[in-house]
């Protein structure tokens, strides 16, 4: 009962994988992208004891809920109640903040509601007794935007509303034609305040409107009431598109006039603690307001002050309460999710992280690995996916799958601990053992792109050239203006660049890399061409898939309460096409056979000059072990990051932006991705990457560091130069952590 034991583990690419794995540890589980880590941490051990908590409810909430399908194992015994802290953004709506998420919000209500003598709703911008009533605590509102809808150059006889249905003489402009106290012929330049008023927001008079069949009196209406009456909604969504497109034309959205942004009406903004309202403390770094409450005395003082140092303390001390959650990046967020567990009383859990070091500096990941070492010591179990050398030093057990990836992979290589590792022949013993150096002989700029006085977020008016020809690393602790800099200011400046963000690609199990790739369509008339039929036959979400599975491969069964089951399609065998579909060959293959093609093979069967450039585009970013027709639902992050890149390969352009490319990725994956980067630029192209991975850093040719921290005490350009140079930086952190790693 001290271990978690699986049996014949089949999940994806697992090869009945069987195994032991210690509790209350931190056990890593390392390998290549793509090689079946996911697949035992999330997709066994996971699913099974999200299930089978689940199956503790009753029926009716049972029904509520998430349904889990049985993973593919033969035995997984000793399960804890599971907590996933995975890399899936936040989300959450335009209410939900740093504040929310966390809890601190809530604390901080309470106080000021004792120092109010007011309800605690009183101080909640989601409760109708604390919102601003003009933005419903919102912040922002969306107005009709009046330059944009009419001419001042023109009179309205002369079509001065720009609206679509006031054209002069019809029936909506009638409402303004016929109006007693407006001049048609005048010019609305000329118009004096109180005309203009009343074309805007008049009221209290009867016009007489003329149609075809007779008149009618109507009460008149001022044309920016009767806009934001009929068309300016807070939900634009309930709109037509139709609708919504000529609507959105004649709005701007701002902050909101009656609040300034504070969400909260004025009664609430009134109360105040050492000077301040608690709009202001929203709005506050993380690290200030720490030390505002260090200055108060009282439980809920004490609470706040606790939570917001476990957010500091995990490297996020520049976000302010006020942040909205959808603006956090996927690090970020789950940064946050940890904070909150943190504070929790819970033990005997399950805690299973996905790559936790993502979007980390190398300052950071110390602070990540003492938090992960707070919930073992608080007794439980934590499985870590993990390609960070800093956080797989710290597992008590390591478990390493592979050998390779894809088809390649799914076997366990390696158990034991990090010294045993060291020595292992594995792909991960062989990359925690290497030496490598940092880059000496350095490609020369052939010119430079200049950023001037940048000032988006907490960049304080910076300048930096960024050198053309070469490979530019961007770095610097996280919230230090990285992405600020390049994502916000370089592509402002440089639209024609290719940026390949973080953003997680669509992924369902219809979608493939032949899909992402736009390979199908050549692909499906090609077949059509050399058989004489439709295009359509080749697709198995059209009229050729198997009508029994509807071009899924699988049958799914779903009854009401039990769990999902999901079975081998027997009419097609799996293949997702009619067996009459699979009668039509190219070169003796049939459109299944074509998407079971690895992208190796698939370079060789294909002679078609467009084909073969996106599936080398595959080779060239590591995944030439991927078939064509494999749901992108089953890939790895590292898997889905390169085939993103993949596409971006595919469009021509002489500038390419990336940020974290090695977001997923194993250490010798990086080594792939560092040869495309070097193949990129010795082709004459640019090549500008935002990361925290030193071995890219030490490969560049060029280094910006941004710093010195992060929030308001970052912003600043601490550093340029080469990374040689930058290891005798003093100023720099990442110069800092760079000679450690190469100690």
């Amino acid at each position: 009962m001290d271990s978690i034991r699986i049996v014949g583990a089949r999940e994806h690419n697992l090869k009945d994988v069987s195994l032991t794995i210690p509790k209350n540890q931190i056990t890593v589980f390392t390998g290549v992208s793509g090689s079946g880590k996911s697949s035992i941490v999330f997709d066994t051990i996971a699913v099974e004891a999200q299930r089978q908590l689940n199956s503790t409810y009753s029926w009716f909430i049972r029904n509520q809920m998430p349904k889990y399908e049985r993973p593919h194992a033969d035995v997984i015994d000793n399960l804890t109640t599971p907590v996933i802290v995975d890399q899936k953004p936040i989300g959450g709506n335009a209410r939900s903040t740093v504040g929310t998420i966390t809890d601190v919000y809530g604390m901080i209500r309470a106080m000021f509601a004792r120092a109010g003598g007011r309800h605690v709703s009183a101080y909640s911008f989601n409760d109708p007794q604390g919102m601003c009533p003009s933005c419903d605590g919102i912040g922002r509102t969306i107005r009709a935007d009046v330059s944009l809808m009419l001419d001042p150059a023109k009179s309205l006889e002369e079509g001065a509303i720009l609206l679509p249905g006031y054209k002069v003489g019809g029936l909506e402009w009638q409402m303004y034609g016929k109006h007693p106290e407006l001049d048609v012929t005048k010019k609305l330049a000329d118009y004096t305040a109180e005309e203009m008023r009343t074309l805007l927001h008049g009221d209290g008079v009867k016009i007489e409107l003329t149609m075809k069949n007779g008149t009618f009196s109507a009460e008149y209406e001022g044309l920016v009431d009767r806009f934001t009456r009929r068309g300016v909604t807070r939900d634009l969504s309930t709109l037509s598109e139709r609708t919504r497109e000529q609507v959105q034309r004649f709005l701007t959205e701002g902050t909101c006039p009656d609040c300034a942004g504070d969400r909260l009406n004025a009664a609430a903004l009134e109360t105040r603690i050492e000077g301040r309202n608690i709009a202001d403390w929203a709005r506050m770094q993380v690290t200030d307001l720490i030390e505002v409450l260090d200055g108060l005395e009282g439980a809920a003082a004490a609470g706040a002050k606790e939570a917001l140092q476990r957010v500091a303390d995990i490297g996020l001390g520049y976000l302010s309460l006020d942040r909205a959650t959808t603006s956090l990046s996927g690090g970020e967020g789950q940064r946050l999710k940890m904070v909150r567990h943190l504070g929790s009383a819970l033990t005997g859990m399950t805690y299973i992280f996905d790559e936790p070091s993502v979007g980390l500096h190398p300052r950071d990941v110390g602070r990540l690995n003492d938090l992960l070492r707070a919930l073992r010591d608080k007794g439980n179990t934590v499985l870590v996916v993990e390609h960070d050398p800093d956080v797989i030093t710290i597992a008590d057990h390591i478990v390493d799958v592979g050998p390779r990836a894809g088809v390649h992979g799914g076997e366990i290589v390696f158990t034991g601990t990090v010294a045993e590792l060291r020595e292992a022949e594995t792909l991960t013993g062989h990359g925690l053992r290497r030496s490598t150096q940092v880059k000496q002989s350095v490609r020369q700029a052939a010119g430079s792109m200049p950023i001037r006085d940048a000032s988006l977020h907490n960049l304080k008016k910076v300048s930096v050239d960024i050198p053309t020809g070469v490979l530019t690393a961007i770095t610097g602790v996280a919230g230090s203006g990285k992405s600020s800099l390049i994502s916000g200011e370089f592509m402002a400046a440089y639209p024609s660049a290719i940026f390949v963000d973080q953003s997680a690609i669509a992924a369902s199990s219809r979608s493939t890399p032949a899909t992402f790739l736009d390979l199908m369509d050549p692909i499906r008339k090609l077949f059509a061409k050399a058989n004489g039929v439709a295009p359509g036959l080749f697709s198995f979400n059209s009229t050729g898939a198997c009508e029994e599975c509807q071009g899924r491969g699988v049958i799914i069964t779903e009854v009401a309460y039990m769990d999902p089951v999901t079975t081998h399609c027997e009419s097609c065998e799996g293949r997702r096409f009619k067996q009459s579909v699979l009668s039509h060959t190219v070169r003796g293959k049939s459109i299944a056979d074509v998407l079971d093609q690895p992208a190796e093979e698939a370079v060789t069967f294909f002679t078609e000059p467009a084909l073969k450039s996106k599936l080398n585009s595959l080779i060239d970013v590591g995944l030439d072990y991927l078939t064509l027709g494999q749901p992108l639902s089953s890939l790895s992050g590292g898997e889905r990051q390169r085939l993103k890149l993949a596409l971006q390969l595919n469009r021509t352009s002489s500038v390419y932006v990336l940020d974290e490319p090695t977001t997923g990725l194993h250490m010798s994956d990086v080594d792939t991705l560092l040869a495309l980067m070097d193949r990129l630029v010795d082709a004459g192209n640019t090549v500008v990457v935002i990361e925290h991975n030193l071995d890219v850093v030490q490969h560049a040719d060029w280094v910006v560091d941004l710093g010195p921290d992060g929030g308001k005490n970052g912003g600043e350009i601490v550093f340029t130069g080469t990374p040689a140079e930058l290891l005798a930086s003093s100023e720099s952190l990442t110069g800092e952590y760079l000679r450690r790693y190469r100690t």
